[in-house]
């Protein structure tokens, strides 16, 4: 029982964004790692993640029975009851939001608490009437690197808003790649995205507008003395090897779905390269 409510937090999720947030909380502390507060953050920001991510599975109890991907799901299957999953949800938000507000600081908590709130106050509905949930849901996911970085700063400042803007730009074509390998489900369970209303062909320049966004806006970080030369050229390299997988998207013939999965498996190399860049970056320039 204690993996099935383990496994309803989503803890693939709570992994993949306490690593962009301990980006952050190195690259505003460059190299200067306050351990015990690097700790509350990343304990708090999960539990709160948790939350949401159980909340989500909550609302989406239904379509998540239709879709052969979440179809096991304990809360689809109904082996968890919804009013455990609501406590169980509210008790996580609750100890997440005191540990942040106890060890950290009151700008950390309320970005968190934000991206909690657009995640399961506005994307979870929005998810199942329009297109323009996923930009939504990219707001939250960019979240966990302001985290880290405002736990040290406490600051909302121009790093804190160019991290933002990265992982937007950085979702936008990963959660749409995810959409064109589970077409023929999001279509079963009837959910709005992009391939579906405007088709796979507009839905790649879409991919490929943001990619090209991603690597401006990662720049940035240099231009503006964040980072050094050498996370530059490892960034910019990484995001043109993206462009030009994306750009392989237009040949014909093309088999979408293993195009897609080439382009998310690739999607997550440039994330996890990039959060352990900065890490790097941070130490090297101190």
């Amino acid at each position: 029982m204690m993996k099935t409510y383990y496994n309803l937090t989503k803890p693939g999720i709570i992994y993949g964004n306490a690593i962009t947030a301990t980006a952050g909380f190195f690259l505003a502390s460059q190299g200067q790692i306050d351990w015990q507060l690097l700790l509350a953050a990343l304990v708090g920001l999960s539990l709160i993640i948790a939350s949401g991510c159980v909340f989500n599975n909550l609302f989406d109890r239904d379509i998540d029975s239709r879709m052969e991907r979440t179809k096991n799901r304990a809360l689809a299957k109904g082996s968890i009851s919804k009013q455990s999953a609501i406590i169980y949800a509210i008790t996580l938000g609750l100890v997440g939001t005191l540990v942040l507000m106890n060890y950290t600081n009151f700008l950390t908590t309320l970005v968190a608490l934000t991206g909690l709130f657009i995640y399961v106050g506005l994307y979870s509905p929005l998810k199942r009437h329009s297109i323009h949930a996923t930009l939504v849901g990219s707001l939250a996911g960019a979240t966990p690197p302001v985290v880290g970085y405002c736990a040290v700063t406490n600051q909302f400042d121009l790093g804190a808003i160019i991290l933002f803007l990265i992982l937007v730009a950085w979702q936008m074509p990963h959660f749409y790649v995810i959409a064109i390998r589970r077409l023929d489900e999001y279509r079963a369970a009837s959910i709005p995205v992009l391939p579906i209303k405007k088709g796979v062909q507009v839905t790649k320049i879409y991919i490929v507008i943001y990619i090209i966004s991603y690597i401006i806006i990662t720049s940035l970080l240099t231009v503006f003395g964040f980072t050094g030369v050498t996370f530059l050229a490892v960034t910019v390299f990484l995001g043109l090897t993206w462009l030009r997988f994306a750009i392989q998207g237009f040949r014909t013939p093309t088999n979408d779905q293993q195009w897609a999965s080439k382009m998310f498996r690739f999607s997550l190399v440039v994330l996890t390269i990039l959060s352990l860049t900065i890490v790097i970056d941070s130490i090297i320039l101190t």
